[in-house]
């Protein structure tokens, strides 16, 4: 057995899965709507200055938070928006899964 074509096989699973597809149709109905991109964008603009805060170390403020939370609300009532976060939702599901999978696989080498 090689470990890199199993890798492929898994890589190819990922992408030929429902969720996947549902994810790169989400994305091409955002795209094709200008509203809805031009909210995404800044509220991914938005979520990436948050990111780096936080990895910097610096602790994000409530009201911070809140106001993030609060532009989430708001732009989830475009129904492309809504559609894309909740396919990003399931596919982060099935990917963590999957990693999970993996680092028990990983831990129990090591262990």
């Amino acid at each position: 057995m090689n470990v890199y074509d199993k890798a492929y096989e898994l890589a190819d699973a990922l992408k030929a899965g429902e969720e996947a597809k549902a994810l790169k149709e989400a994305l091409q109905a955002v795209e094709a709507d200008p509203d809805a991109k031009r909210m995404m964008d800044d509220f991914r603009e938005k979520q990436e200055k948050l990111q780096q805060l936080i990895m910097s170390g610096e602790e994000p403020s409530p009201g911070e938070m809140e106001k993030m939370n609060k532009l989430y609300e708001l732009i989830s009532l475009n129904p492309h928006v809504n559609r894309l976060f909740e396919a990003e939702r399931r596919f982060s599901v099935i990917y963590d899964d999957v990693n999970r999978i993996m680092s028990e696989a990983l831990r129990s080498i090591v262990e």
